[in-house]
């Protein structure tokens, strides 16, 4: 008996490859989007922790604002949401033009730190949760 050979099959196959492709773009937004929101807050987290110890040491916390900052723009880059991106963005350019050039300036970037830190997790946190 001889199998008789179809094209449909081939067909289908390639239709619901290209249908499950379709769908991938969406669910790789949604993976990024939560990685982000995971990852924004525990920046700012991390950073808030390293800077209350580092408040004699202004070379260090200057330092750790870069750093921040750096991560925060990656964050920005990599980021689906908007609202996420420019929150990232905004506070990467915040952190990147504190100067900490001595004990008095690291008291005033621990303040602003804790300000506008505190301002973008809720902004985060409202764009993940929304």
């Amino acid at each position: 008996m001889r199998l008789h050979k179809s094209r449909f099959v081939p067909l289908a196959a390639f239709a619901l490859c290209i249908a499950a492709a379709a769908g991938c773009g969406e669910v790789n937004q949604t993976i990024d989007k939560a990685q982000a929101c995971l990852e924004a807050p525990k920046i700012v987290s991390e950073l808030g922790a390293q800077i209350a110890n580092l408040t004699n040491d202004p070379q260090a916390m200057d330092k750790a604002l870069d750093d921040a900052a750096a991560k925060l723009n990656d964050v920005a880059d990599k980021a689906t949401n908007t609202t996420i991106k420019q929150a990232s963005d905004d506070l990467a350019k915040t952190l990147g033009g504190i100067t900490v050039n001595d004990v008095n300036d690291a008291v005033d970037a621990t303040q602003k730190v804790a300000t506008e830190g505190a301002a973008y997790v809720e902004k985060v946190t409202k764009a993940c949760t929304g």
